[in-house]
C-alpha cells in the first residue's frame, strides 16, 4: 500500500523534484517534460525547460517565461497559500546557473522563548526575476526581492534586497558594484 500511495503522491504533488521518482523520470524526456511541467506550473512557456535534477515546490505558483532553463540541483520554493504572495514569476530570456535557490518565505524566529522550529513562517513575499537578467550558478534570492531587467547577479552571491535594471550585483550581501550601459 505504500508504494501505491507514493506513486499518487508523485503524480498529483504541487512539486517536482528528484524526491519523486514517479514523476521525475519524466524530466529526461523533452515532450514527457514540457506536459508534465505545463500541467504543474502556474505557466509554462513553450521554450522553457525544466531539467532533472532541480527541485520545484508549489509548482502551481511559480510561472516560467520563454528560453527559461531550471538547471539541476536549482531550487524554486514558492508558499502554499490562497494568494498571489509567495509566487515566483520568471520572466522571458532569464538565465538561472546550475544550484539557484529562490524562496518565498522564511522561518520565524522572533517570538522570544519558543524555539525557531515552532514559531512557523513569516509572511510570503513574491520574487520576481525581470526579462533578460542572469543569475549566476549558487545565488540565493530571499523573500520579496525582484532582480530587475537585464542585471546580472555574481555566482554565489545571497540576494536580501531587491536590484534595479541593468547593473551588476556580487556578494553576500548582494551589493550593486556596476552599471550595464
Amino acid at each position: 500500500m505504500g508504494l501505491i500511495n507514493k506513486i499518487k503522491y508523485d503524480i498529483y504533488a504541487d512539486r517536482l523534484g528528484p524526491d519523486c521518482p514517479f514523476t521525475h523520470w519524466k524530466l529526461y524526456f523533452k515532450n514527457s517534460m514540457k506536459k508534465l511541467c505545463k500541467k504543474k506550473f502556474n505557466s509554462f512557456a513553450d521554450s522553457a525547460e525544466f531539467r532533472a535534477g532541480a527541485y520545484a515546490v508549489v509548482c502551481s505558483k511559480i510561472s516560467l517565461g520563454e528560453r527559461v532553463v531550471i538547471r539541476p540541483t536549482t531550487m524554486l520554493f514558492a508558499f502554499p497559500n490562497n494568494t498571489t504572495d509567495g509566487s515566483i514569476i520568471i520572466e522571458d530570456n532569464v538565465m538561472l546557473g546550475s544550484g539557484v535557490q529562490i524562496y518565498t518565505s522564511n522561518h520565524r524566529y522572533d517570538i522570544k522563548g519558543k524555539d525557531s522550529i515552532d514559531q512557523g513562517y513569516s509572511s510570503p513575499k513574491s520574487v520576481f526575476l525581470r526579462k533578460g537578467c542572469w543569475l549566476g550558478a549558487n545565488v540565493i534570492v530571499l523573500n520579496g526581492v525582484t532582480i530587475g531587467e537585464n542585471s546580472v547577479i555574481g555566482a554565489g552571491s545571497i540576494v536580501t534586497k531587491s536590484i534595479p535594471s541593468n547593473v551588476v550585483a556580487v556578494g553576500s550581501p548582494a551589493k550593486i558594484v556596476k552599471k550595464i550601459i
